[in-house]
């Protein structure tokens, strides 16, 4: 572990803890780090550039899915395994769509593994239409966990 993962991992604790919240983000960064590996594996055709949208576009979601972690653990410290109780089980339903969100990720890296693994695909593959319809299930459940959150901050200045 050099220098700067050391601070990251720092930064990480102070932000996410070390609980729920910090181990639903960091799944979910694993599936983005291995959705990038499988496609950095894929010839670098004219149908690998039509992958970088979506894998940019996961990328791009990581920092959401980091604030919805740093407000959930503003909001319900966790540094164990359990979810924090709420009055109306929103703080589960928030790990849910966050955990969610994280499989999708792994479903999105698994879709496109089967693209790499099924050989040439033309522009309307329905292998690569079905990455991309794994990332708007994606964005869905992150859409879903915001939502929680903003339920979650309601319920807590009641």
């Amino acid at each position: 572990m050099g220098i700067r993962d050391m601070l990251q991992s720092r930064r990480d604790d102070a932000e996410l803890g070390r609980g729920v919240w910090r181990r639903a983000h960091d799944r979910f960064r694993r599936g983005i780090d291995r959705f990038h590996q499988i496609l950095e594996k894929l010839p670098h055709d004219q149908n690998f550039e039509l992958l970088i949208p979506e894998a940019n576009a996961l990328a791009d979601l990581l920092p959401r899915v980091r604030d919805i972690a740093r407000q959930a653990q503003l909001l319900a410290p966790s540094q164990g395994t359990d979810i924090p109780a709420s009055p109306h089980g929103t703080y589960s339903d928030l790990h849910r769509s966050l955990s969610r969100a994280g499989n999708a990720v792994a479903l999105c890296a698994e879709a496109l593994a089967m693209v790499r693994c099924q050989g040439d695909c033309q522009l309307s593959c329905s292998r690569k239409v079905a990455v991309s319809r794994r990332l708007q299930t994606v964005i869905e459940h992150i859409e879903d966990a915001e939502a929680k959150l903003a339920q979650a901050h309601r319920e807590s200045t009641n």
